[in-house]
């Protein structure tokens, strides 16, 4: 593993860290007999005295893997790639291309019909694979084609990613309709609010 790596893991662990600690709060209290608690759960107001509520700050910067200027290119001009299950050679050679140039893309499969009618949309017809950069379409695949559209979108021509990163972007599923909401969940504990 090469130090950069090595690097942003740990930058990512302590970014981990420090978001969870942003707006937690702590509690310092004596109690009777002169010891000292901290806890993260109000001390019993009875058995409390001198009590100190702290609340830890933390800020957060937000980061990318990403070096910066494929993140402008990305942002100004999003790379998506329209494919189809049964497309084997056309749809495997735009993703290998795409991956060579380390371009990060989102892959959409047009398998459902919804699928297939944003494809139409998008280019006016259902033949995969199609390349959307930014707002230029290709339909089909042809290697020069694919990097012309790429070099005018501002993407480098080889791959700045690290080892072991990947370019393509897993399309989210559609989020499932929540279901009635649960009832908030009351603060247990022995020193949780009555």
């Amino acid at each position: 593993m090469s130090s950069r790596t090595i690097f942003i893991i740990a930058v990512g662990v302590a970014l981990a860290g420090a978001a969870t600690a942003a707006g937690a709060q702590t509690y310092r209290w004596v109690d009777q007999s002169g010891r000292i608690h901290y806890s993260d759960t109000p001390p019993p107001p009875q058995a409390a005295r001198q009590v100190e509520k702290r609340s830890l700050q933390a800020s957060v910067i937000e980061t990318s893997p990403l070096p910066y200027g494929l993140q402008q290119a990305a942002k100004a001009n999003p790379v998506t790639l329209y494919t189809y299950s049964g497309c084997k050679e056309a749809c495997a050679n735009a993703r290998r291309l795409l991956d060579k140039r380390g371009v990060p893309y989102k892959e959409v499969s047009v398998d459902e019909a919804a699928k297939r009618e944003e494809l139409k949309r998008v280019s006016g017809d259902t033949n995969v694979p199609v390349l959307v950069v930014g707002k230029i379409v290709k339909q089909g695949y042809e290697e020069s084609m694919y990097n012309t559209a790429l070099d005018e979108a501002g993407y480098p021509k080889s791959s700045q990613l690290l080892p072991g990163q990947q370019a393509r972007q897993d399309e989210k599923p559609a989020p499932k309709p929540a279901a009635a909401a649960a009832p908030p969940e009351q603060p247990k504990g022995p020193y949780a609010p009555r």
